[in-house]
């Protein structure tokens, strides 16, 4: 049960947002204006709508996947293939803030709904797109996901063991992490328009993205003039054991802690020791020093490991982190089943029409201590009559005509 009560922040509230989004790049940047309050519109095909929501094996419900990038939506079906249908987008686009897809190059501007057709129609409109590639790049008419995007913008190239192949980071920062940076640009351009009273038309690629989130290892790259190395669990920086994760008892997939000394703190390795119960070694000449620290890494390994491997992670945290910076590895059953973050409000319980109570992370950011409520993501079509209504003005019988003319459904 959730002691904390959410707060609908409202800062968004009178922005309409044209949702063409799918998937998931496009789609986490719209979510995150729906949380903040905006009215996000989000337009899908009469058949299938958006493909994320099919993605399980049951396809008589809405995948979980779908379920956690879409709350607090309202979807509308559209067929955009008849002129009417497009005539309907258009005419939203008039009355949108938000314009935001991003579907395979090319596609939205074959659609007749490109830049230079809704910013004539509406000139105030901030137009968002997230490709894979750059406008520009040798590759920009390639089809991309995060997993490409995490290819080609070098963020596999700098995880993984440091004699091991390259590995994809778990987070999609691909696809997420680029509908981070389209959220704050959009935000930025909002602003702009209210003292200019001009759209702008924004365009993010995948690739490019990544290489915002990897800006440490350029500098390493800098300073030594090669690529940035794999090193496995330990900071791309280096030189400052230990910085690694060591193994706890009882010994499951993930039953590790991470140990981290800083290099700007020199007291953090004479106090791990103390916290680890090997006063004896403190001022020992192997370890004293940072380089040699270095030097005599794997002797420094088995000493904290002979501590952890004899106590679960919780109680390593708990008595190294009080001495240096410690964290339990913890897994995803962990994380949603701890009451913690349901007390706080950053994972909530909803109840959706088909697939019944549904716990997901929220926006983690606080609003004068309150988190923000999180919506059911939208059924197929379940708000279509009521966004025209709100939208365009248009009533139950032109409505239903619509969907007797199959230009809509619900």
């Amino acid at each position: 049960m959730t002691n904390i009560t959410p707060m609908a922040p409202g800062c968004l509230k009178g922005i309409r947002v044209l949702d063409l989004t799918q998937f998931e790049a496009g789609t986490s940047c719209t979510q995150v204006m729906a949380w903040l309050g905006a009215d996000v519109a989000k337009v899908e095909n009469t058949t299938v709508g958006d493909p994320g929501r099919r993605l399980g094996p049951n396809n008589k419900v809405d995948d979980p996947y779908f379920l956690n990038y879409n709350s607090n939506k309202r979807s509308i079906t559209v067929n955009l293939k008849s002129p009417r249908g497009l005539e309907i987008v258009k005419e939203m686009a008039k009355k949108a803030d938000v314009f935001m897809e991003n579907f395979a190059p090319g596609a939205i501007e074959r659609l007749g709904l490109g830049y230079d057709v809704l910013s004539k129609i509406n000139p105030g409109i901030v137009y968002g797109q997230v490709k894979g590639f750059g406008e520009g790049s040798p590759y920009e008419k390639n089809l991309a996901f995060d997993m490409i995007a995490q290819a080609c913008g070098g963020t596999m190239s700098i995880t993984g063991d440091p004699n091991g192949p390259p590995a994809k980071p778990g987070p999609t920062l691909g696809d997420t992490g680029t509908g981070m940076l389209m959220l704050i640009s959009i935000l930025s351009a909002l602003i702009q328009r209210a003292q200019t009273g001009k759209g702008v038309h924004l365009q993010v690629a995948m690739q490019d993205a990544m290489l915002h989130y990897i800006r440490n290892s350029f500098g390493i790259t800098a300073k030594s003039g090669k690529a940035a190395p794999r090193t496995g669990a330990a900071s791309n920086s280096g030189g400052n054991p230990p910085c690694n994760i060591y193994p706890c008892a009882p010994g499951g997939p993930n039953d590790f802690v991470y140990v981290y000394t800083s290099r700007g703190n020199p007291e953090h390795w004479p106090r791990l020791l103390e916290a680890l119960g090997r006063k004896d070694l403190i001022g020992d000449p192997r370890y004293s020093t940072q380089a040699a620290r270095v030097e005599h890494e794997a002797e420094i390994d088995a000493i904290i490991t002979e501590f952890t491997s004899k106590r679960d992670k919780y109680e390593c945290m708990r008595i190294i982190g009080a001495a240096v910076p410690a964290g339990a590895v913890r897994d995803t059953l962990e994380l949603m089943n701890d009451p913690n973050f349901e007390e706080r409000g950053i994972i909530q319980s909803i109840d959706h029409p088909t697939n019944g109570k549904f716990r997901m992370a929220t926006w983690p950011v606080r609003f004068n201590g309150k988190p923000v409520p999180v919506k059911p993501a939208p059924l197929l079509g379940a708000n279509s009559d009521e966004v025209l209504k709100d939208w365009l003005g248009i009533g139950a019988e032109e409505a239903a005509k619509l969907r007797a003319d199959k230009i809509t459904a619900s």
